[in-house]
């Protein structure tokens, strides 16, 4: 016994001297399942450290996610996929209605009784991905919740910028059906997003917050021309971060190819889709103060980087955002559930990829393009990208 509990620990002293990123694996070590606890830390099959050994088992489904859902591990369709998926489960869940009998949460609803959630509008192009998630939950036998959950933090990990979320698992496979319209919509007033977001338990802060999801996404089912196929709704749609908070400031003046589309709204640059929604909670008297306080901040004196001394400059606030969205995810992520339950099991979570861009005006327009509408508050400024007005790609397929 002393000889085993020697050499196990003489791998895990190996291991620590050679720490590697979560999704790779150095060793395999048999006859250990997918883990093992020695005391206060797990060794997994895969050679690799963590708290808990149950968590060990979530190392082998990173890679069936990267290869079937998310293209080897692109940041495209499948992230925004999962991403909706995630989202549209998860606030299936209203207080009110749940004391009249009626529940919702991120227990997996959405796959467990796909036959159902599929017919409310808003689920209706989901069927592939979540059979792609109910065979990958199936084959490693974890619930539809976790599966969910776990496999939009490994989806927005591909982006670069986006913050590492954390991952509770060990919900359970019983669910109920959602109860329908609870999902908000690209034509919902501001005041009617609220009022969902606040019975789900949403400040109007953390309902701006979770719209930092807006920075991959793109529209697919509001303007149905095939040369406005997969608009995205800021100019970075394969990064994560802050500059679809200020694109939806900048003076619109053009509509998506065919357009307008359901719930459209004029955006500032060709190829690019901005919705009703999202224009109407950046001018909202109750959350365009949040929505600006996310596009940037104060941050260092130019003399800090020997330009000219005395003058402040204002940079991209990504980092911020990224927090901000972390934070409101893990929320959305438990609602219906108490967390001391489940198992903390973020160290599994591969870590994201460094962000590539810095917020910035895109070129043909400048910082006077910007409409500001937070009181008292000034709009900041931001570098503006030399050249025409360019046309917005498409996000990837």
């Amino acid at each position: 016994m002393k000889f085993a509990t020697f050499v196990a620990l003489s791998v895990v002293t190996g291991v620590f001297a050679s720490p590697q990123d979560a999704g790779t694996s150095t060793i395999t070590i048999p006859g250990i399942g997918d883990g093992i606890q020695l005391g206060p830390i797990a060794l997994c099959s895969n050679g690799r450290i963590i708290r808990r050994s149950q968590c060990c088992k979530w190392f082998r489904v990173i890679p069936q996610l990267q290869t079937e859902v998310f293209n080897n591990g692109q940041c495209h369709k499948g992230t925004r996929r999962v991403l909706q998926t995630f989202f549209h489960d998860a606030i299936g869940f209203s207080p009110a209605l749940t004391n009249a009998g009626q529940f919702g949460s991120l227990d997996g609803s959405i796959i467990a009784h796909s036959g159902i959630e599929t017919t409310f509008i808003p689920n209706r192009a989901l069927g592939p991905t979540i059979e792609a998630l109910r065979s990958i939950a199936i084959r490693n036998g974890v619930s539809f919740g976790d599966i969910l959950n776990f496999a939009n933090t490994v989806g927005l990990g591909n982006c670069p910028g986006a913050p590492k979320l954390e991952f509770l698992a060990g919900k359970s496979n019983s669910s109920q059906v959602s109860p329908p319209g609870l999902i908000p919509g690209p034509g919902n007033s501001a005041t009617t997003i609220l009022n969902r977001m606040g019975d789900a338990g949403f400040t109007s802060d953390e309902t701006v917050d979770l719209l930092a999801a807006h920075t991959i996404a793109s529209q697919e089912a509001l303007n149905l021309n095939p040369a406005s196929a997969r608009a995205p709704f800021d100019s970075t749609p394969a990064v994560f971060d802050s500059q679809v908070f200020i694109e939806v400031l900048l003076k619109g003046t053009v509509f998506t190819t065919g357009g307008p589309g359901i719930q459209e709204v004029l955006s500032p640059l060709p190829g690019e889709f901005r919705m009703q929604s999202d224009f109407a909670l950046a001018r909202d008297p109750r959350t365009s103060c949040r929505w600006q306080s996310n596009m940037s901040k104060f941050d260092f004196l130019d003399a800090d980087l020997n330009l000219i001394a005395n003058t402040h400059i204002i940079i991209g606030n990504s980092a911020l955002v990224a927090s901000r969205f972390r934070a409101a995810v893990a929320k959305l992520s438990v609602l219906g559930f108490d967390r001391n339950t489940l198992d903390d099991c973020s160290d599994v979570v591969p870590n994201p990829r460094p962000q590539a861009t810095n917020p910035h005006i895109p070129g043909g327009l400048t910082n006077g393009d910007l409409e500001g509408f937070c009181a008292g508050t000034p709009l900041p400024t931001f570098p503006e990208s030399p050249g025409p007005l360019a046309t917005v790609a498409a996000a990837l397929p």
